[in-house]
C-alpha cells in the first residue's frame, strides 16, 4: 500500500544538515573528479583497460555531482519547483551511480587480480578493446533499467501532484528495490575473493618480483574498493528494500554520494603505485 500524501509541509521538509553534506560534496567531488578525468585521459594512455574503466567510473561520478544541486535546493527550501521528469531524472542519475561505480570498480578489481595472478595468461583478455566493451555494455544495461524504474517511480509522482520529490512514503516496490542489494552484495563477495587473492600472490611473489616494489599501494586499491561496497553501496542498496529502514533513506543517500570524493584516491593509488609497476611484472615475466 502507498500513501500519496507527503503528510509534510515544506518546512517540515528542510533537511539544512542533509544540504550542507551535499554541497559539500559538490565543492569537493565536482573539482576532484573533473581534474581526474582530464588527468587520465591526457597523461595516461587509455591502451589500458585500468585507465578504460577509471575513465568511465570518473563520467559516472560527474553525473552524480551535477544532479546534485536540485537536492540541495529541495532539501534547503523543503519544496520542489522542477516537473516530475526532471525528479526522476535526478533520482536515476544517483541510483545509476551506484549501479554503474559498483560495476566499474568490480571490473578494476577484477583486472588487477588478472594482471597480478596470471598476468601472462590474460593478455588477451586485459586489452582496452575488451574493456570498452565492458564499459558500453555497463552503461547499455543501467540504461535500460531505467526504463521499468522510471515508469514506476512516475505514478507515484503522479498522485502528489508535484509537492514533493525526493520524500514521499510509499510501501509498493519495484524489481530492482530486490535485484540491486542482491548485485551490489554479488559484487562485494567478487572484490573480497580478488582481494585474497591478489594478497596471498603478493605475499608470495613480493621478494621475487622487482617490479611490485609496494605492496602497500597494491592492497590499498583493493581496501578502498571494500570500503565503497560496505560503507557507501551495500546500506543504501538495503533501506530501499527492508521498510524498517526507511525513515534513515535521506541520511544513506547523503552518505552514498560522498562516494564520488574518494574515487580520486584510487585513481592516484593505482596509477602512482600500481599501474607502471604491474607492467614491469607482466614484462618481466615474460622474458623469464
Amino acid at each position: 500500500m502507498c500513501n500519496y500524501t507527503s503528510g509534510e509541509n515544506g518546512t517540515e521538509m528542510r533537511h539544512p544538515t542533509y544540504a550542507f553534506v551535499l554541497g559539500s560534496v559538490i565543492l569537493v567531488g565536482l573539482p576532484l573528479n573533473a581534474l581526474s578525468l582530464v588527468i587520465l585521459c591526457r597523461c595516461h594512455s587509455l591502451k589500458s583497460p585500468s585507465a578504460v574503466f577509471m575513465v568511465n567510473l570518473a563520467v559516472s561520478d560527474l553525473l552524480l555531482v551535477v544532479s546534485l544541486p536540485l537536492r540541495v535546493f529541495f532539501y534547503a527550501t523543503g519544496t520542489w519547483p522542477l516537473s516530475d521528469l526532471a525528479c526522476i531524472c535526478v533520482t536515476m542519475l544517483f541510483r545509476n551511480n551506484i549501479r554503474s561505480s559498483a560495476f566499474f570498480i568490480t571490473s578494476i578489481s577484477v583486472d588487477r587480480l588478472l594482471a597480478v595472478v596470471y598476468p601472462l595468461r590474460s593478455r588477451h583478455l586485459r586489452t582496452s578493446s575488451n574493456a570498452w566493451k565492458a564499459a558500453v555494455f555497463v552503461w547499455l544495461l543501467v540504461l535500460v533499467i531505467n526504463i521499468p524504474e522510471s515508469m514506476h517511480f512516475s505514478k507515484f509522482l503522479n498522485k502528489l501532484n508535484g509537492s514533493s520529490c525526493f520524500e514521499f512514503k510509499c510501501h509498493q516496490r519495484s524489481l530492482m528495490h530486490y535485484i540491486q542489494p542482491v548485485l551490489v552484495f554479488t559484487m562485494l563477495v567478487i572484490n573480497m575473493v580478488c582481494t585474497a587473492l591478489v594478497s596471498w600472490t603478493l605475499s608470495r611473489r613480493l621478494n621475487d618480483s622487482a617490479g611490485v616494489k609496494n605492496k602497500v599501494n597494491v592492497m590499498l586499491i583493493f581496501a578502498m574498493n571494500l570500503i565503497m561496497f560496505i560503507v557507501f553501496f551495500l546500506p543504501v542498496s538495503l533501506g530501499i528494500l527492508i521498510e524498517s529502514w526507511r525513515p534513515v533513506i535521506p541520511p544513506l543517500i547523503c552518505l552514498a554520494s560522498v562516494n564520488c570524493c574518494l574515487d580520486p584516491l584510487l585513481y592516484y593509488f593505482s596509477f602512482d603505485g600500481f599501474w607502471r609497476r604491474t607492467e614491469e611484472v607482466d614484462s618481466s615475466l615474460a622474458r623469464e
